[in-house]
Protein backbone atom coordinates (compact mmCIF):
# COMPACT_ATOMS: atom_id res chain seq x y z
CA UNK A 1 0.00 0.00 0.00
CA UNK A 2 1.46 3.43 -0.76
CA UNK A 3 2.46 5.85 1.82
CA UNK A 4 1.06 9.12 2.13
CA UNK A 5 2.78 11.25 3.96
CA UNK A 6 -0.09 13.25 5.33
CA UNK A 7 -3.80 11.73 5.44
CA UNK A 8 -6.19 14.44 6.62
CA UNK A 9 -9.19 14.07 7.93
CA UNK A 10 -12.49 16.58 7.88
CA UNK A 11 -15.42 18.09 5.81
CA UNK A 12 -15.50 19.91 2.78
CA UNK A 13 -17.99 22.03 1.48
CA UNK A 14 -19.00 23.57 -1.67
CA UNK A 15 -18.73 27.28 -1.31
CA UNK A 16 -20.78 29.89 -3.94
CA UNK A 17 -18.58 32.80 -4.38
CA UNK A 18 -19.95 35.89 -5.38
CA UNK A 19 -19.07 37.84 -8.04
CA UNK A 20 -20.23 41.41 -6.80
CA UNK A 21 -19.01 43.35 -2.77
CA UNK A 22 -22.69 43.19 -1.78
CA UNK A 23 -25.19 41.64 -0.08
CA UNK A 24 -26.25 38.34 -1.45
CA UNK A 25 -29.96 38.87 -1.55
CA UNK A 26 -28.75 41.22 -4.47
CA UNK A 27 -25.80 39.06 -6.35
CA UNK A 28 -27.04 37.88 -9.09
CA UNK A 29 -24.10 35.34 -10.25
CA UNK A 30 -21.87 32.93 -8.19
CA UNK A 31 -18.57 31.05 -9.12
CA UNK A 32 -17.92 27.98 -7.04
CA UNK A 33 -14.71 26.17 -5.47
CA UNK A 34 -14.03 23.33 -2.94
CA UNK A 35 -13.34 24.68 0.88
CA UNK A 36 -12.69 23.01 3.36
CA UNK A 37 -9.69 22.93 6.23
CA UNK A 38 -8.43 19.65 5.81
CA UNK A 39 -8.68 19.42 2.27
CA UNK A 40 -6.92 23.19 1.85
CA UNK A 41 -4.40 22.08 3.89
CA UNK A 42 -3.79 18.24 1.94
CA UNK A 43 -3.96 20.50 -1.54
CA UNK A 44 -0.89 22.60 -0.06
CA UNK A 45 0.90 19.83 0.60
CA UNK A 46 0.66 18.19 -2.86
CA UNK A 47 1.63 21.50 -4.43
CA UNK A 48 4.68 21.95 -2.78
CA UNK A 49 5.46 18.44 -4.00
CA UNK A 50 4.06 16.52 -1.04
CA UNK A 51 2.15 12.86 -0.66
CA UNK A 52 -1.41 13.96 0.67
CA UNK A 53 -4.51 12.12 1.29
CA UNK A 54 -7.91 13.88 2.07
CA UNK A 55 -10.89 10.97 3.69
CA UNK A 56 -14.19 12.52 4.11
CA UNK A 57 -17.85 11.89 3.03
CA UNK A 58 -19.70 13.13 0.58
CA UNK A 59 -23.26 13.21 -0.56
CA UNK A 60 -24.27 10.72 -3.88
CA UNK A 61 -25.06 14.19 -5.30
CA UNK A 62 -23.21 16.68 -8.18
CA UNK A 63 -21.84 18.53 -5.66
CA UNK A 64 -19.40 15.31 -3.88
CA UNK A 65 -18.61 14.59 -7.36
CA UNK A 66 -17.28 17.72 -7.90
CA UNK A 67 -15.77 17.87 -4.30
CA UNK A 68 -13.66 14.71 -5.26
CA UNK A 69 -12.45 15.80 -8.62
CA UNK A 70 -11.27 18.87 -7.69
CA UNK A 71 -9.13 17.77 -4.81
CA UNK A 72 -8.00 14.74 -6.89
CA UNK A 73 -7.13 17.16 -9.87
CA UNK A 74 -4.91 18.48 -7.16
CA UNK A 75 -2.92 15.86 -6.62
CA UNK A 76 -4.37 14.66 -3.33
CA UNK A 77 -5.78 10.79 -3.23
CA UNK A 78 -9.31 11.04 -2.50
CA UNK A 79 -9.47 6.80 -2.67
CA UNK A 80 -11.06 6.91 0.57
CA UNK A 81 -13.54 8.92 0.32
CA UNK A 82 -16.83 7.68 1.54
CA UNK A 83 -20.22 8.35 -0.84
CA UNK A 84 -23.01 8.71 0.80
CA UNK A 85 -26.40 7.46 -0.29
CA UNK A 86 -28.88 9.06 2.34
CA UNK A 87 -27.51 12.60 3.34
CA UNK A 88 -26.21 16.17 1.05
CA UNK A 89 -22.97 17.14 0.33
CA UNK A 90 -22.81 20.47 2.39
CA UNK A 91 -22.42 23.81 0.43
CA UNK A 92 -22.09 27.42 1.88
CA UNK A 93 -21.80 31.06 0.53
CA UNK A 94 -19.30 34.09 1.03
CA UNK A 95 -20.12 37.56 1.00
CA UNK A 96 -18.08 40.44 1.01
CA UNK A 97 -19.60 44.08 1.23
CA UNK A 98 -18.66 47.32 3.07
CA UNK A 99 -18.73 45.18 6.51
CA UNK A 100 -15.95 42.67 5.30
CA UNK A 101 -16.15 38.83 4.51
CA UNK A 102 -19.04 36.52 5.76
CA UNK A 103 -19.35 33.07 5.28
CA UNK A 104 -23.03 31.36 5.47
CA UNK A 105 -23.10 27.57 6.02
CA UNK A 106 -25.39 25.02 5.21
CA UNK A 107 -24.18 22.24 6.39
CA UNK A 108 -26.03 20.71 9.47
CA UNK A 109 -27.02 17.14 8.51
CA UNK A 110 -24.34 17.06 5.53
CA UNK A 111 -23.28 13.38 4.74
CA UNK A 112 -19.70 14.57 6.28
CA UNK A 113 -21.54 14.80 9.90
CA UNK A 114 -22.69 10.96 9.44
CA UNK A 115 -18.77 9.90 9.53
CA UNK A 116 -18.39 7.72 12.17
CA UNK A 117 -15.32 5.23 12.94
CA UNK A 118 -16.72 2.29 10.75
CA UNK A 119 -15.85 4.42 7.39
CA UNK A 120 -12.13 4.74 8.34
CA UNK A 121 -9.54 1.89 6.34
CA UNK A 122 -7.53 1.92 9.52
CA UNK A 123 -4.57 0.31 7.42
CA UNK A 124 -4.67 3.03 5.33
CA UNK A 125 -4.21 5.17 8.52
CA UNK A 126 -1.54 2.80 9.62
CA UNK A 127 0.74 4.16 6.63
CA UNK A 128 0.82 7.73 7.52
CA UNK A 129 3.49 9.63 8.76
CA UNK A 130 1.51 12.84 9.98
CA UNK A 131 -2.29 12.84 10.78
CA UNK A 132 -3.40 15.87 10.57
CA UNK A 133 -7.10 17.00 12.06
CA UNK A 134 -8.94 20.33 13.24
CA UNK A 135 -11.41 21.12 15.38
CA UNK A 136 -13.97 21.55 13.01
CA UNK A 137 -14.51 17.47 12.78
CA UNK A 138 -15.81 17.01 16.57
CA UNK A 139 -18.01 20.12 15.89
CA UNK A 140 -20.15 18.14 13.78
CA UNK A 141 -21.91 15.32 15.47
CA UNK A 142 -21.46 12.69 18.38
CA UNK A 143 -20.27 10.09 15.65
CA UNK A 144 -17.68 12.41 14.48
CA UNK A 145 -16.22 13.42 17.88
CA UNK A 146 -16.21 9.84 18.17
CA UNK A 147 -14.35 9.16 15.11
CA UNK A 148 -11.71 11.78 16.26
CA UNK A 149 -11.01 10.13 19.58
CA UNK A 150 -10.71 6.92 17.54
CA UNK A 151 -8.01 8.44 15.02
CA UNK A 152 -6.22 10.11 18.32
CA UNK A 153 -5.82 6.67 20.06
CA UNK A 154 -4.98 5.12 17.21
CA UNK A 155 -2.37 7.27 15.61
CA UNK A 156 -0.79 7.09 19.42
CA UNK A 157 -1.00 3.05 19.36
CA UNK A 158 0.88 2.93 16.26
CA UNK A 159 3.33 6.20 16.67
CA UNK A 160 2.04 8.05 14.00
CA UNK A 161 2.32 12.01 14.61
CA UNK A 162 -0.51 13.75 15.35
CA UNK A 163 -1.20 17.43 13.85
CA UNK A 164 -4.10 19.42 14.92
CA UNK A 165 -5.26 22.73 14.13
CA UNK A 166 -8.58 23.93 16.97
CA UNK A 167 -9.81 25.99 14.29
CA UNK A 168 -12.49 26.98 16.22
CA UNK A 169 -16.00 27.93 15.21
CA UNK A 170 -18.34 29.62 17.28
CA UNK A 171 -20.92 29.05 14.27
CA UNK A 172 -20.63 25.06 15.07
CA UNK A 173 -20.15 25.13 19.29
CA UNK A 174 -19.77 27.85 22.16
CA UNK A 175 -16.98 28.03 24.33
CA UNK A 176 -17.59 25.70 27.06
CA UNK A 177 -18.72 22.73 24.94
CA UNK A 178 -15.77 23.35 22.53
CA UNK A 179 -13.03 23.83 25.90
CA UNK A 180 -14.38 20.34 26.44
CA UNK A 181 -13.82 18.82 23.47
CA UNK A 182 -10.77 20.63 22.41
CA UNK A 183 -8.37 20.69 25.28
CA UNK A 184 -8.29 17.11 25.35
CA UNK A 185 -7.37 16.57 22.05
CA UNK A 186 -4.68 19.26 22.52
CA UNK A 187 -2.81 17.33 24.82
CA UNK A 188 -2.57 14.62 23.29
CA UNK A 189 -1.54 16.11 20.07
CA UNK A 190 2.34 16.35 18.51
CA UNK A 191 2.05 19.29 16.63
CA UNK A 192 -0.44 21.77 17.60
CA UNK A 193 -1.12 25.15 14.69
CA UNK A 194 -3.78 27.74 16.45
CA UNK A 195 -4.23 31.34 16.10
CA UNK A 196 -4.09 33.57 19.04
CA UNK A 197 -7.75 34.10 19.67
CA UNK A 198 -7.74 30.40 20.05
CA UNK A 199 -5.04 30.47 22.69
CA UNK A 200 -6.96 33.00 24.63
CA UNK A 201 -10.54 30.93 24.08
CA UNK A 202 -8.43 27.56 24.91
CA UNK A 203 -5.33 28.33 27.12
CA UNK A 204 -6.99 31.48 28.89
CA UNK A 205 -3.85 33.43 27.31
CA UNK A 206 -3.38 35.14 23.89
CA UNK A 207 0.07 35.73 24.52
CA UNK A 208 1.92 33.97 21.46
CA UNK A 209 4.94 33.03 23.91
CA UNK A 210 2.28 32.15 26.21
CA UNK A 211 0.63 30.12 24.63
CA UNK A 212 3.88 27.76 23.50
CA UNK A 213 5.07 27.65 27.03
CA UNK A 214 1.54 26.52 27.91
CA UNK A 215 1.21 23.83 24.97
CA UNK A 216 4.65 22.46 25.81
CA UNK A 217 4.04 21.83 28.90
CA UNK A 218 1.36 19.59 28.01
CA UNK A 219 3.37 17.72 25.91
CA UNK A 220 3.10 19.66 22.22
CA UNK A 221 6.19 19.21 20.18
CA UNK A 222 5.65 21.56 17.61
CA UNK A 223 4.02 24.63 17.72
CA UNK A 224 2.76 27.30 15.36
CA UNK A 225 0.81 30.32 16.71
CA UNK A 226 -1.07 32.00 13.71
CA UNK A 227 -0.84 36.11 13.94
CA UNK A 228 -2.47 36.91 11.01
CA UNK A 229 -0.96 40.12 9.39
CA UNK A 230 1.97 40.11 12.17
CA UNK A 231 3.21 37.07 10.82
CA UNK A 232 3.56 33.61 13.40
CA UNK A 233 5.75 32.69 16.40
CA UNK A 234 7.03 29.24 16.48
CA UNK A 235 8.68 27.18 19.19
CA UNK A 236 9.68 23.45 19.50
CA UNK A 237 12.36 21.95 22.27
CA UNK A 238 14.84 24.57 21.32
CA UNK A 239 13.07 27.65 21.95
CA UNK A 240 10.82 30.16 20.19
CA UNK A 241 11.03 32.46 17.17
CA UNK A 242 8.88 35.20 16.06
CA UNK A 243 8.12 35.03 11.95
CA UNK A 244 7.55 38.18 10.28
CA UNK A 245 4.96 37.93 7.90
CA UNK A 246 5.41 38.04 3.82
CA UNK A 247 3.75 41.20 2.18
CA UNK A 248 1.04 40.43 0.16
CA UNK A 249 -2.12 42.13 -1.57
CA UNK A 250 -5.04 40.49 0.27
CA UNK A 251 -7.93 39.78 -1.36
CA UNK A 252 -9.78 37.29 1.06
CA UNK A 253 -7.96 35.68 4.12
CA UNK A 254 -10.72 32.80 4.36
CA UNK A 255 -8.04 29.58 3.93
CA UNK A 256 -4.67 31.12 5.37
CA UNK A 257 -4.70 29.52 8.13
CA UNK A 258 -4.73 26.37 6.65
CA UNK A 259 -2.41 27.55 3.90
CA UNK A 260 -0.06 27.85 6.73
CA UNK A 261 -0.62 24.72 8.51
CA UNK A 262 0.46 23.22 4.54
CA UNK A 263 3.93 25.31 4.86
CA UNK A 264 4.56 24.28 8.46
CA UNK A 265 3.76 20.50 7.66
CA UNK A 266 6.10 21.10 4.74
CA UNK A 267 8.81 22.21 7.00
CA UNK A 268 8.62 19.18 8.82
CA UNK A 269 8.60 16.43 6.35
CA UNK A 270 11.34 18.28 5.10
CA UNK A 271 13.70 18.12 8.74
CA UNK A 272 13.96 21.75 8.37
CA UNK A 273 14.39 23.64 11.43
CA UNK A 274 11.57 25.54 13.56
CA UNK A 275 12.55 29.04 11.87
CA UNK A 276 12.17 27.51 8.38
CA UNK A 277 9.12 26.08 9.32
CA UNK A 278 7.22 28.94 10.34
CA UNK A 279 8.72 31.08 7.12
CA UNK A 280 7.49 28.25 4.62
CA UNK A 281 4.03 28.66 6.62
CA UNK A 282 3.77 32.26 6.66
CA UNK A 283 4.63 32.12 3.04
CA UNK A 284 1.90 29.66 2.14
CA UNK A 285 -0.27 31.78 4.16
CA UNK A 286 0.34 35.04 2.55
CA UNK A 287 -0.28 33.56 -1.07
CA UNK A 288 -3.96 31.93 0.02
CA UNK A 289 -4.65 35.55 0.79
CA UNK A 290 -4.29 36.40 -2.70
CA UNK A 291 -7.73 35.25 -4.38
CA UNK A 292 -11.37 34.65 -3.26
CA UNK A 293 -10.86 30.84 -3.12
CA UNK A 294 -8.97 28.84 -0.21
CA UNK A 295 -6.60 27.59 -2.51
CA UNK A 296 -6.08 29.13 -5.85
CA UNK A 297 -3.43 31.34 -4.85
CA UNK A 298 -1.45 28.83 -3.38
CA UNK A 299 1.79 28.55 -5.22
CA UNK A 300 3.62 25.28 -6.67
CA UNK A 301 7.04 24.06 -5.59
CA UNK A 302 8.85 26.04 -8.08
CA UNK A 303 6.83 29.59 -7.35
CA UNK A 304 7.35 28.45 -3.87
CA UNK A 305 11.23 28.28 -3.91
CA UNK A 306 11.73 31.11 -5.78
CA UNK A 307 9.90 32.90 -3.54
CA UNK A 308 11.45 31.47 -0.07
CA UNK A 309 14.71 31.98 -1.95
CA UNK A 310 14.14 36.26 -2.15
CA UNK A 311 12.93 36.07 1.53
CA UNK A 312 16.47 34.72 2.43
CA UNK A 313 18.43 37.13 0.10
CA UNK A 314 16.53 39.94 1.57
CA UNK A 315 17.40 38.69 5.35
CA UNK A 316 20.59 38.77 4.44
Amino acid sequence: MKQQEVITIGESLVAFIPDSNTRLRYVQRFGKAVVGAESNVAVGLSKLGHTAAWISKVGADEFGQYMIREIRAEGVDTSRVVICDTAPTAVMFKQFSSAGTSVFYYRSGSAASTLKPGDMDWEFLGHAKILHLSGITPALSPSCAKLVQEVFAFAKQQGIQISFDPNFRRKLWNERQAKDALIPLVEQSDIVLLGEEEGLALLGTADRKEIARRLADKGVRRIGVKRGSAGSYVADANGGIDIPPYPVDVVDTVGAGDAFDAGFLAGLLEESSIERCGKMGNLMGAMAVRSSGDTDGLPDRDEFDRLMDDIQEVQR
